[in-house]
């Protein structure tokens, strides 16, 4: 979770019980299932349901929940990631990189890495000449100083959340 210590989210990791870790197996693969379904598939009534699942959205555990858009349909035929080396490594540096390119409605995931680059960014594009005038943007941001761009083939798997295991 981000902003998240580590002490924090081990306490939380610790405080989920088989039951909750259910719940978010479900919501999960369902997130529009209802409080009674869930209540059902989990083993408990709806009252003490949705309390957990209140419980788990107050902690942080359950951050939201989300449609899964085809994106092609809304013109976004490109899907590329760029590996972005900047200059510096100073945290200002850093966090106004950051700051631009999620401000940027095509980038959808920015994760700042270790190895290779600094940061590791998802974005989608209309066509070649839209991912060609992001990847310039990109080129011409402050303190970049070089951008790797891979175009995306084919997707063999995309799989929303993390393995719940009870």
């Amino acid at each position: 979770m981000p902003g998240t210590s580590k002490e924090t989210t081990a306490r939380l990791r610790a405080d989920l019980d088989a039951i909750d870790l259910r719940i978010l197996a479900e919501l999960q693969a369902d997130g529009r299932i209802t409080n009674v379904d869930l209540a059902q598939r989990v083993g408990l009534s709806a009252p003490p349901c949705l309390r957990r699942v209140r419980r788990l959205e107050e902690t942080g555990v359950l951050r939201g929940y989300h449609a899964d858009i085809e994106p092609a349909a809304l013109g976004f035929d490109v899907t590329f990631f760029a590996i972005v080396g900047l200059e510096s490594q100073k945290q200002a540096v850093l966090d106004a990189f950051e700051a631009e390119v999620t401000s940027w409605p095509e980038v959808r995931e920015c994760h700042m890495i270790r190895g290779g680059g600094d940061f590791l960014l998802r974005l989608v594009a209309r066509d070649t000449p839209h991912e060609n005038e992001l990847t310039s943007r990109l080129t011409g941001s402050p303190h970049v100083l070089r951008v790797q761009t891979l175009q995306t083939i084919r997707i063999g798997k995309s799989e929303a959340g993390v393995p719940v295991t009870p």
